[in-house]
């Protein structure tokens, strides 16, 4: 996304707001981007330094040709500076580094910019650090914080930052960008119920180990039907040694989860939000087999699955609990 008006499909209100802030030169010396993985912080951060520096823009428009823009867009301009964070986290040395470099004159002007990666990753030295750094603001300076979990940076620090909540991208316009990359109907959207990151759907659906378990969770459900004597087994044998690790099981128990809003689709007769069309035939077999109290109640009995997966308790435990939640 090089310009705004591609920003604004994805982002509109707060594309309006930061567009208006360059044309009315009223640009904050702190802002806290906050949105989901994939809803586009990093380039509207990038969209918006190139705005600030670029000299032949129009009405807040970078060009995306001169020397300014091209070396933002690279992430070699001297005068922008970002911070990601060092192993697990952002630590103090990093923010002292970035001060140091701050007392210096800009090289080409006396604007700087500097934009921090997962900023609520920084550790409690580096925090309150940055408070310090923020607390006496240059009029030249403009701080970008780019998060997913605002709640836990500082109160302190988020008060001094003007707060852009970006907006979760729109399942139906991902879909169709999934679809321009030649990404089936079905799969598109499936991908767009497991992540909002265009780069991240196109990853997954190359990996044949993707295919793999939309088949596995597939053959789940015919036995959890057919032969629920063998549910447990399936488990042990199939399903836990595909789904090897928690973000694996997470992206499973995400499909299952599909798998029965699809029956409460069908009986509703919302046949459009259908996920698994391939597999119309075996939804409705299923749809005469369980009810769609049954398949809430299977609904919330997933939800309580990741949960305990995300307190560490153990994998093979959560599934064949599951597993017989279900079949009551």
């Amino acid at each position: 996304m090089n310009t705004w008006a591609e920003m604004a499909k994805v982002q509109p209100r707060v594309s309006k707001m930061l567009l208006n802030s360059i044309t009315k030169d009223r640009i904050s010396h702190a802002y806290l981007f906050q949105g989901q993985r994939g809803t586009g912080k990093y380039e509207l951060s990038k969209l918006f330094a190139k705005s600030i520096f670029c000299k032949f823009k129009q009405d807040g428009q970078a060009c995306n040709e001169c020397k300014d823009c091209h070396r933002i867009d690279s992430n070699n301009h001297p005068d922008v500076h970002q911070i990601i964070p060092d192993g697990q986290s952002i630590k103090k040395e990093q923010i002292l580094h970035l001060q140091k470099e701050f007392t210096y004159t800009g090289l080409e002007s006396n604007q700087k910019i500097y934009i921090i990666v997962d900023a609520d990753k920084m550790t409690t030295n580096a925090s309150n650090r940055l408070l310090k750094f923020l607390e006496e603001p240059s009029k030249l300076t403009t701080a970008m914080l780019l998060t997913e979990n605002s709640q836990s940076i500082l109160q302190t620090i988020r008060s001094r930052c003007q707060i852009m909540a970006l907006q979760p991208l729109n399942p139906i316009h991902f879909e169709k960008k999934l679809q321009e990359q030649g990404i089936a109907m079905e799969t598109s959207k499936i991908l767009a119920s497991l992540t909002n990151n265009i780069s991240d759907a196109i990853e997954i659906n190359t990996d044949e180990w993707f295919a793999n378990a939309r088949k596995i969770v597939v053959q789940l459900i015919e036995v959890l039907q057919a032969k629920p004597d063998e549910a447990l087994l399936f488990i042990n044998n199939q399903w836990m040694t595909h789904f090897k690790d928690r973000n694996q099981l997470h992206q499973g128990l995400q499909l299952l989860m599909l798998w029965f809003k699809d029956l409460i689709y069908h009986d509703v007769g919302n046949e459009q939000s259908i996920v698994f069309t391939s597999h119309l035939d075996e939804i409705v077999q299923s749809s005469l087999k369980w009810s769609r109290s049954h398949a809430t109640q299977a609904l919330y009995a997933i939800m309580e699955a990741k949960r305990k997966l995300d307190q560490n308790v153990h994998p093979t435990l959560v599934m064949e609990q599951l597993t017989l939640q279900i079949q009551r």
